[in-house]
C-alpha cells in the first residue's frame, strides 16, 4: 500500500468512494487539504472535485445518504456547489471546471471542465495537488505542476504565468504573502516579481478579502514574514499606507533615526512569541504608527515624534474603520494599549509616586499584563547592556505594581462611593455636582490622600458636599 493510500484509506474517504463508484463519478480530493496531509497540518475541511455536469451535488447528496444519521448536505445549486457535515468534518463538493476572467473583476465566468482544467486554475503549485478517491486508482496521487517538489523545497510559486494568476484574481498575491507567512516558505523570485508587477490590481479586491488575509498572517507564528512582503512588493502601500510611511531612515547632521517599520516588524514578533492574543498583535504593529507624522527635528535636541502615543491612537479607529475591523471592544483595547504603551517607561526613576503607578493600573485595568508585554517587546536597542538595564527597570515597575495593587486593590478600580448613593444622600438628581463630587473621591484615592475604602470616601463626599452647599439628607 503507498504512502499516499495509507493516508487516506478511511473515513470520510472510503464513503465518498463508495458514493463515487456508485454514481460512476471521478472524484478526487484536492487543493488545501492534500498540501496539509502531507505536511502533517490538521485541517478540517475537504473539498473533492467530481468530473461531470452537476456531478458535485449528486455525489454529496449519495454521501450523505450513506453516512447515515447526523449527517447533512447543504447545496449551493447557484455555485454547483454542496456541502456535507459528517464524522466531525465539513466536506465540500463541485464539479470540475475552468475558469476565464473579465480584467475588472475578479469573479471568473465559470464553465464545466476537466480534472486538468480544475487543476490548472488553482493559485499554487502546493495547492494544485489532487488525490484519487474512487475507481482502481483510489489513493493516487495526481501531480501535473511538481507541487510535492515545492512542498519539499518549501517554495510558493504559480502553476501558470504568475502575471495572469495574479491579474485574473488579485486576491491570490494576498494569498502567496499568507502561505508564506504561515508555512515559512519562499516564494520564488519570478512569482514575487509578478506580484510587484501586478500590486496595484489589489484595489479590486473587497477590503473584506484582505483583511481576512491580514488576519491569518497576523496569528501566523512570525507576522513581519507577511508584513515585510507586503512592503516589498509595493502591496502595503495600497493596503496600510500609514505602516509604509515607517520605513526608511533621514538624516540629519549626521543624526539618524531608526527605522520605525523594522522596529515595528521586531516588536510584533517579540509579542507573538508571548501571546496569541489577535489584537495585542495589531496594538503592537500600530504603536508607533503615528512617528511618520509627528516626526520632527529639533535642533540641539535631535529627533522627537512628540505625543506619537496620543495621535496613533486616534489613527487605531480611522485603521479600523477603513479595514473593516470590528470597532467595538477590539478596537478600543488597541486605542488604549498604543495610547498607554509609553506611560510604564515613566515609572523607573527610584522616586516615582505611588500616584502614577496608581493611574497607570487603573488606567490598563484588566489589559495591564498586554500592557507590560507589549513595553517589554518594544525595548530593541542594538546595545546589550542597554538592553539590560530597561528590562530590569521593567522589572522594578511590575514589583512596584504588584506593591501598590497588594496595598489598594486597584484593578478595575471604581470610586468606593458611587454616584447613585452622592444621589440619594444629597437629594440629587443626576447632575454636574454629582460627577464633581464622585470625580474627587476618585481623585483623592488615586493622590493617595484617602484610602480605597467605603468609610474614608463616604466621609470626603459629605465634607466636598457642604463646601458646596449641599446638605446631607441622613
Amino acid at each position: 500500500m503507498s504512502d499516499t493510500l495509507t493516508r487516506i484509506n478511511r473515513k470520510p474517504f472510503t464513503t465518498v468512494k463508495e458514493a463515487a463508484d456508485a454514481l460512476q463519478v471521478p472524484c478526487y480530493v484536492v487543493g488545501g487539504y492534500v498540501r496539509d496531509l502531507f505536511l502533517g497540518r490538521p485541517s478540517k475541511d475537504i473539498d473533492f472535485v467530481c468530473v461531470g455536469h452537476d456531478s458535485g451535488i449528486s455525489v454529496a447528496r449519495k454521501v450523505a445518504s450513506l453516512s447515515g444519521k447526523g449527517s447533512n448536505v447543504n447545496i449551493f445549486k447557484t455555485y454547483g456547489t454542496a456541502q456535507v457535515f459528517c464524522h466531525g468534518l465539513e466536506l465540500e463538493f463541485v464539479a470540475a471546471r475552468r475558469e476565464s476572467y473579465n480584467r475588472d473583476s475578479r469573479n471568473p465566468i465559470v464553465e464545466t471542465g476537466t480534472l486538468n482544467d480544475d487543476i490548472s486554475r488553482r493559485d499554487f503549485t502546493i495547492n494544485a495537488m489532487a488525490i484519487s478517491v474512487s475507481g482502481d486508482n483510489f489513493g493516487q496521487l495526481v501531480d501535473m505542476f511538481g507541487g510535492m517538489e515545492d512542498l519539499e523545497k518549501r517554495i510558493i510559486r504559480t502553476p501558470l504565468d504568475p502575471d495572469i494568476t495574479f491579474s485574473d484574481d488579485p486576491l491570490r498575491m494576498m494569498r502567496a504573502v499568507r502561505f508564506a507567512t504561515q508555512l515559512d516558505f519562499t516564494i520564488l523570485p519570478q512569482t514575487l516579481d509578478a506580484i510587484t508587477r501586478n500590486a496595484e490590481r489589489i484595489k479590486i479586491i473587497t477590503t473584506e478579502r484582505i483583511t481576512t488575509e491580514l488576519n491569518k498572517i497576523m496569528g501566523s507564528e512570525k507576522p513581519s514574514i507577511g508584513w515585510k512582503l507586503l512592503a516589498r512588493t509595493g502591496l502595503l502601500k495600497y493596503i496600510l499606507p500609514e505602516l509604509d510611511a515607517m520605513r526608511g531612515v533621514e538624516i540629519i547632521h549626521g543624526r539618524s533615526h531608526k527605522d520605525n517599520f523594522e522596529h515595528t516588524m521586531l516588536v510584533l514578533d517579540r509579542v507573538a512569541a508571548a501571546s496569541d492574543k489577535l489584537w495585542l498583535r495589531w496594538a503592537a504593529l500600530l504603536h508607533d504608527i503615528a512617528k511618520p507624522v509627528t516626526k520632527r527635528w529639533i535642533e540641539g535636541t535631535g529627533w522627537t515624534f512628540h505625543n506619537h502615543n496620543f495621535i496613533g491612537a486616534k489613527m487605531v479607529k480611522q485603521i479600523f474603520r477603513r479595514l473593516r475591523l470590528p470597532l467595538g471592544e477590539p478596537m478600543r483595547y488597541t486605542q488604549k494599549i498604543v495610547e498607554l504603551h509609553m506611560r510604564p517607561i515613566a515609572l523607573v526613576e527610584d522616586f516615582v509616586t505611588d500616584s502614577a503607578i496608581r493611574r497607570l493600573i487603573t488606567d490598563a485595568a484588566d489589559d495591564l499584563d498586554d500592557l507590560m508585554t507589549l513595553c517589554r517587546a518594544d525595548i530593541t536597542s542594538r546595545n546589550p547592556e542597554k538592553v539590560r538595564t530597561h528590562l530590569a527597570n521593567f522589572d522594578m515597575v511590575i514589583r512596584k505594581m504588584a506593591d501598590v495593587e497588594e496595598r489598594d486593590n486597584l484593578r478595575n478600580f471604581q470610586p468606593p462611593v458611587l454616584g447613585e448613593e452622592i444621589m440619594e444622600v444629597f437629594g440629587l438628581q443626576p447632575s454636574r455636582e454629582v460627577g464633581d463630587i464622585k470625580a474627587a473621591i476618585k481623585e483623592a484615592v488615586l493622590e493617595g490622600s484617602i484610602p480605597n475604602t467605603h468609610e474614608a470616601a463616604y466621609q470626603l463626599m459629605i465634607r466636598i458636599g457642604e463646601e458646596m452647599g449641599l446638605r446631607p439628607l441622613r
